[in-house]
C-alpha cells in the first residue's frame, strides 16, 4: 500500500469539496466563534486537509467548522493541504485525532470519537483482536488501551475520571446508533458525563432507544428518562445504586478542586482515609482485574 502523500498546499475551489458522512455536525457555536476570529484578524489561521480521490474528487478529511465558516463567509476558496494515496481509515484517524486534540467537545461526541478511533485502530491493526489463550487476552487488554491512550488520559483528567472509566464512554461510544446519536443530539438539556454512564447501564439496546427518545423529548437527564419509562411500563424504577451515585459525586468534586485544596483535603482527612484503606472489607474487592477501581 502507498504511503499517503501530501500533493500540495495552496487554495482550492470551496464549492468543489465534499464533506459527508462526517461523525458529528458542525457546532453553531464553533462555526460563529470562527467567523468572529475571521473578522477580527482577516485570516483562518489553519489550513483545512482534504483527499483527492479518483476523478479529482475533493474530499475533506480535517476542517468541517473551517470549511462551513469559509461558505458563510461567501468565499470561494480556501486554504488546503491536498493529500492523494490516502485510505478511508486513514481519513477518518485524521479527521478523529483532529477533533480530540483540537475541538471543544462535550462527553457525549468525546465517547463517539474515541469508539470509533478504536474501531479504526483495529481494523489497520488485526492482531489487536486476537482472542483465545490468556497471553492473547491480555495482548488484546494492551493493544485497546493503546488504540486510544493519549487521548484516554486527556479525557481522563478533563473530565476526573479514571481509565476505566474512559473505557466505559468508549463502550457506551460503540453501542449508540445512529438514531440514538440523533435522538440525544435533539436534547434540549445537554448530554453530561453521569447521562453516558446511565445509558452504559442499559444493556437492553430497546429500552436504551426509549431513554434517548425521552430525552430528545425534554428529560432532564438519561437517569430521569430511565425512571419515567420503567414507571410506565411496569411501574418499577430502577435501582439506584447509593455508593456509585456517592461515587460520582466525590469524583465531580475532586476533579473540581485545584491541587491545593486536595492536598489540604488529604492532610485533613489522613485519618478517615486510613481508615477506609485498612478497616472492613480489603481494597482488592473494588479493583478490576487491571488494577482500576470499580
Amino acid at each position: 500500500m502507498k504511503s499517503p502523500t501530501l500533493q500540495m498546499t495552496g487554495l482550492v475551489p470551496v464549492a468543489e469539496i465534499e464533506d459527508r458522512n462526517r461523525l458529528r455536525p458542525v457546532s453553531e457555536a464553533g462555526v460563529e466563534a470562527l467567523k468572529a476570529s475571521i473578522a477580527e484578524t482577516g485570516v483562518m489561521k489553519d489550513a483545512i486537509h482534504v483527499r483527492r480521490k479518483k476523478g479529482g474528487i475533493l474530499v475533506l478529511i480535517a476542517g468541517a467548522h473551517r470549511l462551513e465558516a469559509a461558505r458563510r463567509l461567501g468565499w470561494t476558496e480556501i486554504e488546503a493541504k491536498v493529500w492523494a494515496d490516502v485510505t478511508d481509515d486513514w481519513s477518518r484517524l485524521m479527521e478523529i485525532d483532529d477533533n480530540l486534540a483540537g475541538a471543544e467537545m462535550g462527553p457525549l461526541d468525546t465517547a463517539v470519537f474515541l469508539a470509533e478511533r478504536k474501531a479504526v485502530y483495529e481494523r489497520l491493526h488485526p492482531e489487536a483482536k486476537h482472542g483465545g489463550d490468556r497471553k492473547s487476552v491480555e495482548f488484546q487488554n494492551q493493544t485497546d488501551i493503546m488504540s486510544v491512550r493519549s487521548f484516554a488520559a486527556t479525557t481522563a483528567e478533563k473530565f476526573g475520571l479514571s481509565d476505566r472509566h474512559v473505557r466505559r464512554m468508549i463502550e457506551i461510544g460503540t453501542a449508540l446508533s445512529r438514531d440514538e446519536l440523533r435522538w440525544l443530539r435533539a436534547s434540549k438539556a445537554p448530554i453530561r458525563l453521569t447521562d453516558l454512564q446511565a445509558l452504559a447501564k442499559i444493556g437492553d439496546g430497546r429500552e436504551r432507544s426509549q431513554v434517548c427518545i425521552r430525552m430528545s423529548n425534554g428529560a432532564k437527564s438519561a437517569a430521569d428518562a430511565w425512571r419515567s419509562h420503567r414507571l410506565e411500563m411496569d411501574g418499577t424504577p430502577p435501582v439506584k445504586d447509593p455508593v456509585e451515585e456517592a461515587y460520582v459525586a466525590l469524583s465531580k468534586a475532586w476533579a473540581r478542586a485545584p491541587v491545593a485544596a486536595k492536598k489540604r483535603f488529604l492532610i485533613n482527612h489522613r485519618h478517615e482515609i486510613w481508615e477506609a484503606e485498612n478497616k472492613g472489607d480489603s481494597l482488592i474487592k473494588y479493583l478490576d482485574k487491571e488494577g482500576d477501581g470499580k
